[in-house]
Formats: structure tokens, C-alpha cells, sequence
């Protein structure tokens, strides 16, 4: 007779776990409908829910039918009745909650992540993307395991003690890195400068080639190649002369000696300036080129010429091509420029 009895017992642990499967598997045909439906919509926010729990709450019903019946029915010899311990319930409920919570988490940081990493050019921030992307999964599952071995009454001081050493190690091992990481995540959010830009940072002149996670490169007029590291950009004055617009002015002095007419030497600069604008590519008619007399020097009278640029990248080409029509037409109308002298007097 006892037989018998603890034969129905296991066919009616069995029949749990059968049904506990099968609706599993109902399950998870609603969740593949609902993935197919959430696809259709244009909100990700559905899918992520859908991705986090799905496989979860399968797990979850076939678990939970299994424990059932080996709990209900008394199918489980006695040397393995301690898998009944409540704190394994509670254990499993944390694994799967974890489980959730990690995924959802993951999947938002690479939809979303992902998708406002694209809209810039540099490739940092795909990398950061990816990064947080494996922290968030570490910070969560050890989350999740320091709750069990405290349930379990297991010290974790230790484990929360290493982990913090660890941490800090690391954080001092690598300040320069993380300095220079969070240096070009503040260069991709200001922007203020971009691949292709010309820049001057401290005593480096060039265009940016390229923006990254530790460093950003320039190419110098030279065309040498300058790494600049990122915390070095944010902590220094940055000229960007592609910014706002690519025009350029132009400052070219000009010193004539004493006896020049003040009036003549403007009217020629001004006449150059505007003879370059119309038989070169070089010079914008707007804004209009201004000539100044700024001072009388100890041997010259100084003035300054002012013209626009149509691009950053031009100034030699501008002021080859002014230069040489202004000693062209200083020795046409006979204007001396003048160049250092020094006169020496012997006494007898």
C-alpha cells in the first residue's frame, strides 16, 4: 500500500513538472508573439521589457513547478530534503531578479547608447557604449551574490573590503587613463573643435585628424603627426580657426620711412588689397580691407593693412601675393622701406 502511495506521488510530481513545462512553453509563445507586436511599434522600450523578462519568467514557471512537486508530493530522500531551505527560494528570486535587471539594464545602454553614439564621428564613445555595457552586468551580478552569502550568513566584509582595495587600485593605476577617457567625452560633448577643424592648443598648430578616447591627433602644417592626450586639451586654451565660420583676417604690417606721404602709402595698400580680391581666390570683398597709420617709430612710420581670408588655411598664399605687389609699388612711386641702421662716429 505504501507503495502504491509513493508511486501516485511521483506521477503527480511528474504531472507538475509536465504542466509546469507546457506552460512554460505557452509562455513562451505569448512572448514571441509580443516581441513580434513590439517590433511593429516604434518605441525600443517594448522590446527591451519583453528581452528582459521572457526567458526569465520561463525559467522561472518550470523552477518553480519542479520545486513544487518534489516539495508537495515528498519525492525528495531524505538526505537532500536541505535543497527545501527557504534562503534557496530567496536565492533563486535574487539570481532571477538579477537576471532582469541586468538585461534590461544592458539592453537600454546598447539601443539607446548606441544610437546617440552615432551621431558623432569620433569613436570614443562606441567604446564607452561597449564599456558600461560589461559594467553594468559586472556591478549587478556581484550586487546579487553579496545579498546571497549574506543570506546564506556568510561574512562579506571581506569580499566588499577587497573589492573596494581593488577598486582603488585600479582608479589610481589608471587616473591618467580615466583623465584622458572622461577628457574626450567633455571634447565630444562642448565640441569645441572637430575632425577636420584647425586648431591651436598651447604651442601645437594643426587640423585634427582624429578624436579618441585617450588622445586627440593633429597633423601640423608640417605634416607631422601630434598626440595631444585628452585631460591636456580640457585643461588649455583652444583657438579653433574654423570656428565660427572658416573666413580668416589677415594683419600685415608695413613700415616707410620719414618723408612718406601718410595718405599715398594707405591708398596704395587699400588699391593692392583690392586688386588681390579681384585677380586672386584668396581675399573676400566683405569685409571690406581697412588700411591704418598706427605710429611714428624711431626710423619708419608703421602702418597696418587688415584683409579677410576665404579660408584659415591661406595666410602665406595672402601675404606673398600683397607683399609682393607692395614692393612692386613702393619702388614704382618711390617710397622707401626701411631697414635697420646704425651709424657710427669715430673721434679724432
Amino acid at each position: 500500500m505504501e507503495i502504491g502511495i509513493l508511486d501516485i506521488s511521483y506521477v503527480y510530481a511528474a504531472a507538475t513538472v509536465v504542466i509546469g513545462v507546457l506552460l512554460a512553453l505557452v509562455i513562451r509563445g505569448v512572448v514571441n508573439w509580443l516581441k513580434t507586436k513590439a517590433g511593429q511599434t516604434e518605441t525600443k522600450w517594448d522590446d527591451i521589457i519583453i528581452a528582459a523578462i521572457g526567458t526569465p519568467v520561463q525559467v522561472t514557471i518550470i523552477v518553480v513547478a519542479v520545486y513544487f512537486s518534489i516539495s508537495r508530493f515528498g519525492i525528495l530522500p531524505s538526505n537532500l530534503l536541505w535543497v527545501l531551505d527557504p534562503r534557496f527560494v530567496t536565492a533563486f528570486y535574487i539570481v532571477i531578479g538579477a537576471w532582469m535587471v541586468s538585461s534590461f539594464l544592458h539592453d537600454i545602454i546598447a539601443i539607446y547608447g548606441h544610437e546617440l553614439a552615432e551621431q558623432s564621428e569620433g569613436d570614443w564613445d562606441d567604446r564607452l557604449v561597449e564599456l558600461l555595457e560589461l559594467v553594468v552586468k559586472y556591478v549587478v551580478w556581484f550586487a546579487a551574490i553579496m545579498v546571497i552569502l549574506s543570506i546564506f550568513e556568510v561574512n562579506i566584509t571581506p569580499f566588499l573590503t577587497g573589492a573596494g582595495i581593488a577598486g582603488l587600485a585600479v582608479a589610481l593605476a589608471a587616473q591618467d587613463i580615466i583623465s584622458n577617457f572622461f577628457g574626450g567625452a567633455i571634447i565630444t560633448i562642448d565640441k569645441p573643435f572637430k575632425v577636420g577643424d584647425r586648431i591651436k592648443v598651447d604651442q601645437y598648430y594643426g587640423d585634427v585628424i582624429s578624436i579618441g578616447p585617450r588622445s586627440t591627433r593633429l597633423k601640423t602644417l608640417d605634416y607631422q603627426i601630434v598626440t595631444i592626450p585628452n585631460n591636456k586639451i580640457t585643461t588649455n586654451i583652444i583657438i579653433n580657426y574654423a570656428e565660427p565660420d572658416q573666413k580668416l583676417r589677415i594683419i600685415l604690417p608695413v613700415t616707410v620711412a620719414y618723408g612718406s606721404d601718410p595718405q599715398l602709402v594707405k591708398k596704395i595698400l587699400l588699391d593692392i588689397a583690392q586688386n588681390t580680391i579681384k585677380n586672386t581666390e584668396y581675399l573676400l570683398p566683405e569685409p571690406a580691407p581697412k588700411a591704418f597709420f598706427l605710429e611714428f617709430q624711431d626710423s619708419s612710420l608703421k602702418f597696418i593693412l587688415y584683409v579677410w581670408a576665404r579660408k584659415y588655411n591661406l595666410p602665406d598664399e595672402v601675404k606673398d601675393a600683397i607683399n609682393s605687389q607692395i614692393a612692386e609699388r613702393f619702388a614704382a612711386e618711390g617710397i622707401e622701406i626701411p631697414f635697420p641702421q646704425m651709424e657710427v662716429r669715430l673721434k679724432k
